[in-house]
């Protein structure tokens, strides 16, 4: 069985970085592209970032262009996520998605069946 679990959440002030990991595992990660979305207080869940199952593509919501960073390290199984310069409007759950198909784009996260981590809380103050 695939599983996700996200760490490396917390509180940060604004204008501060953090550094979100996502360990996987139950098949072969290097295979699968990868995936982040963030769900705030009474807000629907929204689509942060994703990564294409070799790491060569990154596709980001135009919300945080320029501001959050995906990659990913196959030889840890493991997806990143650099968020910088953040805002409270950042402060959510964040969640780590694998794509359910083997080497697919990284759009494919948006919309494709996908593997979901239990989230990781991420407050930002101001």
């Amino acid at each position: 069985q695939v599983q996700l679990v996200e760490s490396g959440g917390g509180l940060v002030q604004a204008g501060g970085s953090l550094r979100l990991s996502c360990a996987a595992s139950g098949r072969t990660f290097g295979n699968y592209a990868m995936g982040w979305f963030r769900q705030a207080p009474g807000k629907e869940r929204e689509f942060v970032a994703a990564i294409n199952w070799s790491g060569g593509n990154t596709y980001y919501a135009d919300s945080v262009k320029g501001q959050f960073t995906i990659s990913r390290d196959n030889a840890k199984n493991t997806v990143f996520l650099q968020m910088n310069s953040l805002k409270a409007e950042d402060t959510a759950v964040y969640y780590c998605v694998q794509h359910m198909q083997p080497r697919t784009s990284a759009t494919t996260v948006l919309y494709g069946q996908k593997y979901w981590g239990q989230g990781t809380q991420v407050t930002v103050s101001s």
